[in-house]
């Protein structure tokens, strides 16, 4: 069987979602391919539902700071049967019959099914063959990347599907990676009782971000009991016949310094990789990684053939997915819309939040930009002091000689709230004096932003050379 659409999308994510809606009484029809459930990864097994565990362990420990800052005597029991219930409800109890129904609300035709792109204008799903007869938009994400570590094929290991709609709280949890999957669901299941271990390969965790994030935060996990390592990867994984003489552990992990980790589940949080197998056949270009490779500017793998969400490689992000499958809906109809990477807003959403967008120190230089530095604890402000917080980050890079901010990061409680003036910052390439003029309310938590932008438009100006630490008002 053999139907035509004007245009094809594989995948019905966020991406091919924000399509059809982009799409809506454009005169194009559209098809939407979706092998699992309408929405992707995010409202089922990832954002959502993991932020909502995060959120249980968050208010356990409120409670527990209550002790220092309002109470005597606090008692709480954690009720794990009440946490699970509430992630899994978040996460829609796995039905997509509202997303589905919203998305075929639009107009498009939502095909059920594996589907698999056998040439550049043609997806096949089970006997039937979608024709494209304007474009096909290959949208269809990625999934967790396992590494090929001996033995761990024989364990019955957790992916970020399982951890974030648990139906157990495991007594000890071992984490392969330290990127911000593995540290935010480590943290969700420490602060709900649970003794975990994060064993990061490279020299540091969150290594996609500035090195003074993961300082900033570590002591923040290990004060909630996270035992961290760092630099000494995973080479073997086994799970222990179990008897009399042995200690009851569900798996063992074998470090190279021949250390081991003893827990009773293993969570691989090692990266994501490019769901290929459905658009391989087409011939597609791919990156060095293997994503698919497309113009940044115009999300175009080939002519009449786009790419969006995280099968470009461009950031696995559900609110960078979205503004891709705006851009192509745009340009399918006829407009000339260019999407713009200069400032994706990262956030990690343990306590404190990590929130960042544009480049980092190294990156930017790396670049040969000519680069100023300016730092601050926001700890030390009127705001940490009332909120109690200790030990965050403040870091913004300028390029010293178009006088601009390129890059932020911070460790601060409501960072990724904080951040999006930096962002529109970042994006519009804002001198810095004007961004010093900006008037920050007191006591908020961005008002540390205001004296460290003041004094890197400053240092800029002046032509410093050194990295200045900023101290603001208390």
């Amino acid at each position: 069987m053999r139907q035509e659409f004007d245009v094809v999308c594989l995948g019905g994510g966020v991406a091919g979602e924000a399509i059809a809606v982009g799409l809506q009484d454009s005169g194009l029809t559209l098809a939407v391919v979706e092998r699992e459930l309408v929405g992707g990864e995010c409202p089922y097994w990832g954002c959502v539902p993991s932020k909502t565990l995060l959120r249980s362990g968050e208010t356990l420990t409120e409670a527990d700071r209550a002790r220092v800052l309002a109470a005597s005597r606090v008692d709480w029991t954690v009720d794990f049967p009440k946490v699970s219930t509430r992630v899994l409800w978040m996460a829609r109890n796995l039905d997509d019959s509202r997303p589905a129904a919203a998305m075929e609300a639009t107009g498009a035709r939502l095909v059920r099914g594996e589907g698999k792109l056998i040439d550049q204008r043609t997806v096949e799903v089970g006997n039937e063959q979608i024709f494209a007869r304007r474009a096909v938009v290959v949208a269809n994400g990625s999934t967790a990347a396992i590494p090929p570590i001996p033995g761990l094929d024989s364990v019955d290991f957790w992916t970020n599907r399982q951890a974030a709609i648990p139906t157990e709280l495991p007594v000890s949890l071992a984490i392969l990676g330290g990127g911000a999957i593995g540290i935010e669901l480590g943290q969700a299941f420490a602060r709900l009782g649970c003794k975990v271990t994060l064993i990061e390969a490279g020299p540091t965790f969150l290594g996609l971000e500035e090195p003074e994030a993961g300082a900033a935060l570590r002591p923040h996990l290990e004060g909630d009991g996270i035992m961290l390592t760092i630099g000494d990867p995973c080479v073997a994984v086994e799970q222990p016949m179990m008897g009399p003489s042995r200690e009851r552990s569900s798996v063992v992990v074998h470090l190279k310094s021949g250390a081991t980790v003893r827990a009773d589940r293993l969570l691989v949080a090692t990266g994501r990789r490019p769901n290929v197998d459905a658009w391989r056949a087409a011939g597609l270009a791919q990156t060095e990684r293997g994503w698919l490779k497309v113009d940044p500017s115009t999300l175009e793998a080939r002519p009449g053939v786009f790419g969006a969400g995280d099968v470009t490689g461009l950031g696995g992000f559900t609110h960078l997915a979205y503004y891709h499958g705006q851009v192509v809906a745009r340009r399918l109809r006829g407009i000339d819309a260019r999407a713009d990477h200069t400032a994706v807003p990262r956030v990690t959403f343990t306590d404190p939040e990590v929130a960042s967008v544009g480049l980092s120190e190294a990156a930017a230089r790396a670049r040969g930009i000519d680069v100023a530095v300016a730092t601050a604890d926001p700890a030390e402000t009127a705001r940490g002091y009332i909120h109690d917080f200790h030990r965050g980050a403040v870091k913004l890079v300028a390029d010293r000689q178009r006088g601009v901010l390129i890059g932020a990061t911070l460790v601060t409680p409501r960072a990724g709230e904080i951040l999006g003036e930096l962002v529109l910052a970042v994006k519009l390439a804002t001198p810095l004096e004007t961004l010093a003029d900006v008037i920050h309310p007191f006591p908020a938590f961005n008002r540390v932003l205001g004296q460290v932008l003041e004094g890197l438009a400053a240092k800029v100006a002046r032509q410093g050379d050194r990295r200045e630490q900023y101290t603001v008002e208390r």
